[in-house]
């Protein structure tokens, strides 16, 4: 009981003493007793830059000479990823390109996610590729996936074994 009363009451005290401050603040302030205006309020504020640096200033009719290469969203890195033929019997022919170097992996997947083996795995200069791998006959008939990764892209292919 007496925990809730001095808790009650002491926000009471905060919030009295929080009113009479602002009032006193507000009293000090007096608006201007003449007509004229008063150009102190008018001057703009410079706000200084958060940056910790400044930069150079730019000279106009100054043309750079460096050329900024800048990657487009819709640059990709794998494309045109073809298998053939499908349904495989006993080679699987794998035709993709790549636009630039990467470390490119290629795995044959099961209907369930696991990892059947592992086909090519290798750093591959840019342009088109063609991967040529006869298959095992431990295989079991059925239907795989085919998952092509170049660097943080990917490609997911379906695949009959007959």
């Amino acid at each position: 009981m007496k925990r809730n009363f001095t808790f009650t009451y002491s926000w009471i005290l905060i919030i009295a003493m929080a009113i009479s401050i602002n009032c006193a603040f507000a009293s000090t302030i007096k608006p201007p007793q003449h007509d004229t205006l008063n150009y102190s309020y008018l001057k703009k504020k410079v706000k200084k830059s958060p940056l910790n640096f400044t930069l150079p200033p730019i000279k106009p009719g100054v043309i750079s000479s460096t050329k900024l290469v800048i990657p487009h969203a819709d640059d990709k890195l794998l494309s045109n990823v073809e298998i053939f033929p499908n349904p495989i019997t006993d080679q699987i022919n794998l035709k993709y390109l790549l636009s630039r170097n990467s470390n490119v992996t290629i795995k044959m997947v099961d209907v369930l996610g696991n990892d059947v083996m592992t086909l090519f795995s290798q750093r591959v200069e840019p342009g088109e590729q063609v991967l040529n791998r006869a298959l095992s006959n431990k295989l079991n008939r059925g239907f795989y996936f085919i998952r092509v990764v170049a660097g943080t892209e990917s490609v997911i292919k379906r695949i009959s074994l007959l």
